[in-house]
This record gives structure tokens, C-alpha cells and sequence, in this order.
């Protein structure tokens, strides 16, 4: 058996055309959705990012508003700029590009951005409302991953699912969304005792870990779909949390690095 490769890249091009649909019936009615996205310092991973997340916008119609700033910048500065793009009437979603620099209160900055610009949904009360079952808004790489699920199986209803990784970013608000469609969800960690046989279970395996290549063939319950959330650049290159040779005979399906959570994760946005 080798797994079905789960094609992020070709889901992620059919959702921003509908996408694109929708922002053109929008600007049919005077309407045009803005992104603001804030950057601080030369992080080059964050430039990467940041340049995609505005390139993707402009494409499907939206406008895009960067704001760059040195890594020195004072926190009041900062919040001051948050504060002008929630009062802009011209920007719709606002995204601070994290990590922030040292020194800075991550939390303070995200909580200080208006819930509904909250493109991220790491405020506080999205945070909330999405684990008491409201309206929220999302995460995007959760949400990308619920999606794929959805697309390749169907119902989540009664499935064991297991999440590698307990980050706010993905880890908890992927095991939100898994509850949501009425899996059976554990969140474990590198510390978790018995790891590999809790993973062997799973009918859903979601590595979001962070560490090239941890989870091997022989953690996977034969014929189980594994979302490798993980993006690590080695010497091989970009290589994601599973480590795709051994794999691939096991799983039933799998998302690639590059090419699987990534795209997912820019289309959600």
C-alpha cells in the first residue's frame, strides 16, 4: 500500500477562485476587502511569509496593506499603529506577523487588535468563543487541515483523532475543531508518555510538533490520515513533522512538504 498524497496546493487554487468570485460580487456592490499585515525586523521566514499573504491577496481582488517596521520599534508605536487599522474602515482583517521581536508582549499586541480584524483568531474572545462552540473567527492552518479532512473522508463523526503539538497556533484550536465535528480528540506532545502506540490509534494523526521527521511509519495505525502541519528547513531541505519514506507504506493518505498545510494555510487567510 502506499498512501494517497493529499494535494494542498490544488484544494488551495480551487478555494481561492471561489474566493475571487465572491471579492468581484463584493466590489459589484462598492465593496473591497483589505488585509493589513504588520512586520517587524528582518525575520527572513516572516518576509517569506508576508510577501505571500500579500501577493495572494492582490491576486483574488482584495487590497493589501503592509506595514513594515524596525525590530527597535517601542510597543506603544506598535499598539498606536493597531489601534489607526482598527479604526480604518478601509481594512477589514489586520495580521501581525509573529514571532515578535524580544521585549515586545505578544500577547498584549494580539489582544489589542478589534476581534472581527482578527484575521489570526488569537484574540483572547476568538479563542473563547471558538472552545464554547460561538461564532469565531478561526486559525487559518486549523482551519486548512479541518478542511482537507473534511474533503478526503467525509465525516469526522466518531473518528480518533490524535494531535501531536499544544501550541495556541495549531495544536488547541485543531483539537477545537476536531471536537466540533464530533471526533474523539487526545492532544499530546513530545512529552507525552507511550507516544507512538497513543499514536497507532489515531484514524486521524495531526503532527504539529515542529521537529523534523518525528513521527516514523511505525507511530501510524495502518491506513490512518496524517496532516503534517510541520514546515523544518534541514540540510535536504523542507521536510515536515512525519517523516514521509517511512510513511508512506503505512498511512492511508498524507499532505507533503511542501505542497500540503502550507497553501491551505494562505487560502484560509
Amino acid at each position: 500500500m502506499t498512501a494517497q498524497i493529499i494535494d494542498g496546493k490544488a484544494f488551495a487554487a480551487r478555494l481561492r477562485a471561489r474566493i475571487a468570485t465572491h471579492v468581484t460580487d463584493l466590489a459589484a456592490r462598492g465593496i473591497t476587502p483589505g488585509l493589513a499585515v504588520v512586520l517587524l525586523g528582518e525575520d527572513p521566514a516572516s518576509q517569506v511569509y508576508v510577501r505571500s499573504k500579500g501577493r495572494m491577496t492582490r491576486e483574488v481582488g482584495m487590497a493589501s496593506f503592509e506595514h513594515r517596521l524596525p525590530a527597535d520599534t517601542p510597543q506603544d508605536a506598535l499598539l498606536a499603529l493597531i489601534a489607526r487599522l482598527n479604526a480604518d474602515p478601509a481594512v477589514n482583517g489586520i495580521l501581525v506577523q509573529l514571532p515578535l521581536p524580544a521585549g515586545l508582549d505578544e500577547a498584549a499586541v494580539i489582544n489589542a487588535i478589534t476581534p472581527e480584524k482578527d484575521v489570526d483568531g488569537f484574540h483572547i474572545l476568538n479563542v473563547g468563543r471558538l472552545a464554547t462552540g460561538q461564532k469565531a473567527m478561526v486559525p487559518c492552518t486549523p482551519l486548512g487541515c479541518l478542511m482537507l479532512l473534511r474533503d478526503h473522508l467525509g465525516s469526522l463523526a466518531g473518528l480518533d483523532a490524535v494531535v501531536i503539538g499544544r501550541s495556541n497556533i495549531v495544536g488547541k484550536p485543531m483539537a477545537q475543531l476536531l471536537l466540533r465535528d464530533s471526533a474523539t480528540v487526545t492532544i499530546a506532545h513530545s512529552r507525552t508518555a507511550d507516544l507512538p502506540d497513543l499514536c497507532r490509534r489515531a484514524d486521524i494523526l495531526v503532527a504539529a510538533v515542529g521537529r523534523p521527521n518525528f513521527v516514523t511509519g511505525d507511530w501510524i495505525r495502518p491506513g490512518a490520515t496524517v496532516i503534517d502541519v510541520g514546515i523544518n528547513r534541514t540540510e535536504a531541505g523542507l521536510v515536515g513533522d512525519v517523516d514521509r519514506a517511512s510513511a508512506l507504506p503505512v498511512a492511508g493518505a498524507l499532505t507533503p512538504v511542501p505542497g500540503g498545510v502550507g497553501p491551505m494555510t494562505i487560502a484560509c487567510l
